[in-house]
């Protein structure tokens, strides 16, 4: 029975993650850090809980030994847009982060996962079905840490033997947090003003596809890859993962099958444009597939249907409150 540690653990990944892992390994053996505690109070009273920068290794590491805890999710960082009006933050966070969990883990002999992200390529990537190994020359600070993580992810493996294991995920697409500050975050906002509002102004242009992948997708993958049979495992960090790819106006134009209103209009965002036109339209996840059975459930058609029906009930929810 796995004791589990997860950073980030409010965030939109280390949220729903933490809810899927509570009811399987029970809320006493998955402890929950963050940087903050003024959100998701539910989750926050269903265990233990802690308020701590993963840079603190001192504090850290106390947790890992007051839990014996053997399994880290490493899901702290800073997003792409975000991390562009603070480059010196996000390295910061996003390797000394991640240097003090893996070394922690090192000490205390954990397996950790941590992700990676489309954002780990650049303008020389080959766009379409993207290799699992391939050039990586990303432009943002976010991506550059990315690729730096998977490899220092690689060295503690290499070196110490640490069991070591991370996927590239696309733009993330999720109902139960508010967007973090990633450029595919469009493909969340646009749910709730076409409920609410009937419009939505996009920062994205209306042809520039994306890949993306809904949230429980994402989850049963992380879950799937940690449960995974070391041997099979040839890559580790990190394996590419997606589910669909879309534009703007592909998700418009299914969401007004449901909301036949609903207009959207476009203001681009010059800095998540950018960062848009560097990823690739979709990642060959053919290895992962093979490596440890991934398969995502949700294509564009489901995942709308899903989006609209939880968000509107959200919505309704918060209005009677």
């Amino acid at each position: 029975m796995k004791n589990i540690l997860i950073t980030g653990a409010l965030g939109q990944l280390g949220s729903e993650l933490a809810l899927v892992l509570k009811k399987q390994y029970s809320n006493e053996r998955v402890v929950l850090v963050d940087i903050r505690d003024d959100i998701n109070s539910d989750l926050i009273k269903s265990g233990p809980f802690y308020i701590s920068d993963c840079r603190d290794k001192e504090k850290i590491t106390k947790i890992v030994e007051t839990h014996n805890i053997d399994t880290i999710f490493h899901l702290a960082a800073i997003l792409s847009a975000k991390g562009e009006s603070n480059p010196s933050l996000a390295w910061d966070i996003n390797i000394n982060g991640l240097t003090t969990i893996l070394e922690v883990a090192k000490n205390y002999n954990c397996s950790v996962f941590t992700p990676s992200s489309i954002g780990a390529f650049g303008e020389s990537t080959p766009k379409d079905l993207t290799p699992q190994v391939t050039i990586q020359r990303p432009c943002t600070i976010y991506g550059i840490s990315k690729v730096a993580g998977e490899l220092l992810c690689d060295y503690y493996h290499c070196k110490y033997g640490l069991d070591t294991r991370g996927v590239r995920f696309p733009g993330i697409i999720s109902y139960l947090t508010p967007p973090g500050g990633g450029t595919s975050d469009y493909a969340i906002e646009i749910f709730y003003h076409a409920i609410r509002d009937k419009k939505y102004v996009c920062p994205i242009k209306a042809d520039t596809y994306m890949d993306m992948l809904y949230i429980d997708d994402a989850i049963k993958a992380i879950v799937d890859l940690m449960e995974e049979d070391p041997s099979n495992l040839k890559h580790r960090n990190a394996y590419n993962i997606t589910a669909m790819s879309f534009t703007p106006e592909q998700i418009a134009n299914e969401i007004k099958k449901h909301i036949p209103e609903f207009v959207i209009e476009y203001d681009v965002d010059p800095i998540r444009q950018s960062i848009a036109d560097s990823w690739p339209n979709k990642l060959d996840d053919s290895e992962a597939r093979e490596q440890w059975s991934y398969k995502p459930y949700y294509n564009l058609e489901t995942m709308v249907d899903e989006m609209l029906f939880k968000i509107s009930r959200r919505i309704k929810h918060d209005q009677a409150s």
